[in-house]
């Protein structure tokens, strides 16, 4: 599941906090763009290239031509839930402050900024190879997968907890400040 902010076990606890109606992280505003590329395009691209004499000694990006925000996917994962997405905006650099987690290389270095790619290269090697799956599409469906696989679903009572004292703790740093200031 694509998740900016998600424990060492995966992604099944950020799912189960939305199924739950708890609040979830989402890093910064929530507004950059990212791209996500379903399995089975990736896999277009990528046959497209085993065995291509243009492919050899070349390195490619296979990404989708579709460009969402983060608040777009966390509301289509809870759409897909069936429940109300509450969310919690929190800096990027702040989560990565606090830690225990590192989110130097895979939120501050990756999914925190707009990232949007350009396909040309990948269409030139791969004539015809256009990504199909919408990103709603496609985490519509690993969803479902998720759900109709319970060994998927490991559970993260420690990255739970986490989300909760940063929540707590974000929510009230901003209230105590605010009645100072006014």
């Amino acid at each position: 599941m694509p998740l900016g902010v998600h424990g060492d076990k995966g992604s099944w606890q950020v799912i189960k906090r939305i199924m739950e109606g708890k609040k979830v992280i989402i890093h910064g505003d929530g507004t950059s763009l990212w791209t996500i590329t379903h399995n089975t395009d990736f896999a277009k691209a990528y046959c497209g290239l085993i065995g291509n004499i243009h492919a050899i000694g070349q390195a490619f990006h296979i990404t989708s031509d579709e460009s969402v925000t983060w608040n777009q996917i966390y509301k289509i994962i809870a759409d897909t839930l069936g429940v109300p997405l509450k969310a919690c905006h929190i800096p990027s650099d702040f989560l990565n402050a606090i830690g225990p987690y590192d989110f130097e290389g895979t939120l501050i270095g990756d999914k925190a900024s707009t990232v949007v790619f350009d396909n040309s290269k990948i269409k030139r090697a791969v004539p015809g190879f256009t990504a199909t799956v919408r990103a709603d599409c496609g985490i519509r469906s690993t969803i479902e997968y998720i759900l109709e696989h319970p060994g998927l679903q490991t559970e993260d009572e420690e990255f739970d907890k986490w989300c909760d004292k940063v929540i707590d703790g974000f929510e009230n740093a901003a209230k105590q400040l605010k009645s100072t200031i006014r």
